[in-house]
């Protein structure tokens, strides 16, 4: 049980005086960025699955 209290203690101390955390507005910025990026990562992946579509349903409807 004492290893679990020191483990938790020192994990707070951790968390208190050695990370570095952002700013609201880096936070905000990085946010942002992350949410742009998926939406064309998205579009992307929506484009190409337009195309695949569109090349399987010429080929397969060659054959019938």
């Amino acid at each position: 049980m004492d290893k679990i209290r020191l483990y938790i203690k020192e994990s707070y101390n951790e968390l208190i005086n050695n990370v570095t955390w952002p700013s609201w507005s880096s936070l905000l910025s990085s946010t942002r960025l992350v949410i742009v990026g998926s939406i064309i990562f998205a579009l992307f992946v929506f484009v190409m699955d337009l195309i695949s579509q569109q090349v399987v349903g010429f080929i397969y409807g060659l054959g019938a």
